[in-house]
């Protein structure tokens, strides 16, 4: 703390689900998935997540925000499969209308969103660390990340196979998504998946060293930037939101998928 600073140039809002803490002097808010024990991406936690968002995209302060885990070895696993499960047509729906609020803040934020991969990121977790502007993951080859959703028999939706597109560019993701692969860190680092990856212990310092570069440029001209990049593909899902719904229930409501996300629910109970 420099002398003759007011101590109050930190502020922390602490949800359940989801830790924020902004540093004004520097306008960078850390932000921790702490949802144990996997930080699976549940109504709740979504919620939590684009409230967060919102709040720090409106502080005239924050310019940036670096997104990790406070769980170990775990960055998230993706969607909250109870919330697919043996739900009604009203509960999918506001469930898959989070996920969409989720992605559209993040893939469409303003500011620097910097993601520190601590730990594994299969489906869901992975379109997080997708949907930033950079990604830098820690150097263990036991952590993976990808979009695995055609190993749960379930089809990633077109707006995460855009954002996986996007990254990876169109025949790595082909083959990743057709595969439902989950890469281990060295190899999601020679794909593209990731853009660095950093020993464990230097991971945050990393991430605020990215961010410090992201920040030297002028505000706007990156943010304007950033919009002319993504905003198709943003775009394409605003249009096609109610749609995008009704497929989500209408999938999700089949016999055959409830059994095969009974079976997967079945398997990690074992696993437990």
């Amino acid at each position: 703390q420099p002398p003759g600073l007011p101590l109050a140039s930190c502020r922390s809002f602490t949800n359940k689900k989801i830790q924020v803490e902004l540093d004004e002097s520097s306008g960078v808010a850390m932000m921790k998935f702490k949802s144990p024990p996997v930080n699976s991406l549940s109504l709740e936690f979504l919620t939590e997540f684009s409230i967060s968002l919102e709040k720090l995209e409106n502080n005239r302060a924050c310019r940036g925000v670096i997104i990790t885990s406070a769980v170990p070895k775990i960055f998230s696993s993706g969607l909250d499969i109870t919330e697919m499960c043996g739900k009604s047509v009203e509960h999918y729906t506001e469930f898959w209308r989070a996920v969409q609020e989720m992605w559209l803040r993040l893939y469409g934020s303003n500011m620097v969103t910097v993601a520190a991969v601590n730990g594994s990121s299969p489906a869901g977790g992975c379109l997080v660390a997708l949907s930033c502007d950079y990604r830098i993951m820690a150097e263990n080859p036991k952590f993976s990340i990808g979009l695995n959703e055609a190993q749960l028999g379930i089809v990633a939706p077109f707006w995460f196979k855009d954002t996986f597109v996007n990254v990876v560019g169109h025949r790595t993701a082909e083959r990743s998504l057709q595969l439902g692969s989950l890469h281990p860190a060295p190899e999601a680092h020679k794909l593209g998946l990731v853009d660095e990856l950093v020993p464990e212990e230097k991971l945050m310092e990393k991430a605020a060293a990215v961010m410090a570069q992201w920040l030297a440029l002028p505000d706007h001209a990156r943010q304007l930037t950033k919009t002319m990049m993504r905003k198709a593909v943003l775009d394409r899902l605003v249009a096609h939101r109610e749609e995008d719904i009704k497929n989500f229930i209408t999938f999700v409501s089949k016999e055959s998928i409830q059994k095969s996300l009974r079976m997967y629910m079945e398997m990690l109970k074992k696993r437990k």
